[in-house]
């Protein structure tokens, strides 16, 4: 049976839409253009959710205006009330990368919240002459203002959870640090032996090297706090009663409870983009800096009987169809990709920002795509790496402390009571006789005594250590 239909027309033609669809044409004809990514701005609800919050306040400020009668107003409301909780999600098709600088994505929204709308007032989807996706809902808007502004509330919206998840990982690293404070290993530079220090350290150095990352997502909530609505098509506010961008930006702040700000020159924020490019620069510094975190762990966990060995990560699965035995840093390595791909999407970022002209940069949903996935990712990679791995790092402590006390780098501890060039001559001998640093200083050579010896190498002064002579 051929499902019931609804024909819908816009200034190309005519099509038909499915009776059950709360869309419409614009939606449909998007659909059929862009079969892109395979994923559908549904797949985004909090960028749903903020399209719904866009809509509600213009159609509040257009109320107070007297732009919009007070029924139509009521309705829209109530219609992005309903839209907001998530229960029209399904009906967000588009795909997140088209052509047209988000105005399918703008059209989609308008489309459903009429359509919820109507049915609110009483009549049948479709019967746009009582609400009009154009006319009403998108009232005293423009795609250029709606669309950047809904993805800038996302956005703020979606960095509190990535932020929560960013900094439970970075306390979980701190527990390790707690856990290892007495826990003594070689440090290394350049992956040869440098001095000692105390594996609680390396740890607590990995939380403080994470919670920089906080501030900086509150930097980058701040920037992309300040919008744009009210500007409409190219921010002469064309279209727009007389002080709707001011009220429409308060209705926004109670609607979303964000401190939102108007931008203070709209043609200029109309086509600005560097609020994106600096947070995205700020989730590939992140991204790298959790890379090298998890290249770190790779290596401190290598073995078992042939790498450092210095920790143990949890086994999670086998890891190999032919070496019996063996388990990999499987979540280590998953996270090193998840930042790749957050490293790769900031340079997409850049070139679409960079791409933009005149008065609107028309990139703005494959920029929209590659901050939410990445947010979405990196969230993901955080939460993983926490409970799947850093919670269940155990320290192998005596063999991490043998690695010490029979490498050479400790020879280092010697230079304030044997100078630079002696402590290099035992360093050489050690290395080509296989003998102990302590054994040539203290026992053949007699350059310094064993109470001395024991002074120096304390396990406090190893860790922490103080100017001895």
């Amino acid at each position: 049976m051929t499902p019931a239909t609804r024909v819908e027309h816009d200034f190309l033609g005519e099509l038909p839409i499915p009776t059950t669809a709360y869309y419409g044409i614009q939606t449909l004809r998007a659909m059929e253009n862009f079969a892109i990514t395979g994923i559908p701005i549904k797949s985004e609800p909090l960028f749903v959710q903020a399209l719904a919050y866009v809509k509600k306040g213009a159609a509040l400020a257009n109320k107070q205006l007297g732009v919009l009668p007070p029924a139509i107003a009521d309705a829209i409301v109530a219609a992005c009330d309903r839209v907001a909780t998530g229960e029209f999600d399904d009906q967000f098709l588009t795909d997140m990368i088209q052509g047209g600088a988000g105005t399918s994505v703008n059209m989609n929204a308008n489309e459903v919240i009429a359509n919820v709308a109507l049915e609110i007032l009483g009549h049948a989807k479709g019967e746009y002459q009582y609400c009009h996706p154009n006319n009403h809902v998108n009232c005293s808007q423009s795609t250029n203002d709606a669309y950047p502004t809904a993805f800038r509330i996302a956005l703020n919206n979606k960095l509190v959870t990535y932020r929560e998840a960013l900094g439970q990982l970075a306390e979980a690293f701190a527990q390790k640090g707690d856990e290892f404070k007495n826990v003594l290993k070689m440090g290394r530079t350049q992956l040869q032996d440098a001095v000692p220090m105390s594996m609680g350290d390396e740890f607590r150095a990995f939380a403080t090297n994470l919670r920089e990352e906080l501030l900086r997502i509150d930097d980058s909530r701040r920037l992309i706090s300040e919008i744009n609505m009210g500007a409409t098509a190219i921010g002469t506010g064309v279209n727009t009663p007389p002080g709707y961008a001011t009220l429409v930006t308060e209705c926004l702040r109670q609607v979303t409870g964000l401190e939102l700000s108007l931008a203070g020159d709209l043609i200029e924020a109309t086509y600005d983009t560097g609020a994106y490019v600096q947070l995205s620069g700020v989730l590939k510094r992140t991204a790298v800096k959790l890379s090298k975190i998890c290249n770190d762990l790779r290596l401190l966990a290598s073995g078992p009987r042939c790498g450092f060995a210095e920790i143990n990560l949890p086994p999670l699965q086998p890891g190999s169809s032919i070496m019996p035995g063996k388990v990999n840093p499987v979540v280590p390595e998953v996270v090193n990709q998840t930042a790749f791909y957050v490293i790769g999407a900031d340079l997409t970022v850049t070139m679409a920002a960079e791409a933009g002209q005149l008065q609107l940069n028309v990139m703005e949903p494959v920029i929209s795509f590659a901050l939410f996935t990445s947010i979405s990712y990196l969230t993901n990679a955080c939460h993983t790496l926490r409970t799947k791995c850093v919670v269940g790092i155990t320290a192998n402590a005596a063999h991490a402390a043998s690695l010490v006390y029979n490498s050479i780098g400790i020879v280092t501890q010697l230079n304030p009571v044997l100078g630079y060039e002696a402590a290099a001559s035992i360093a050489k001998e050690a290395l080509a006789s296989g003998k102990s640093v302590h054994d040539i200083a203290v026992t053949e050579r007699q350059l310094l005594t064993q109470a001395k010896w024991e002074e120096i190498f304390t396990f406090e002064n190893l860790i922490r250590p103080v100017f001895i002579q």
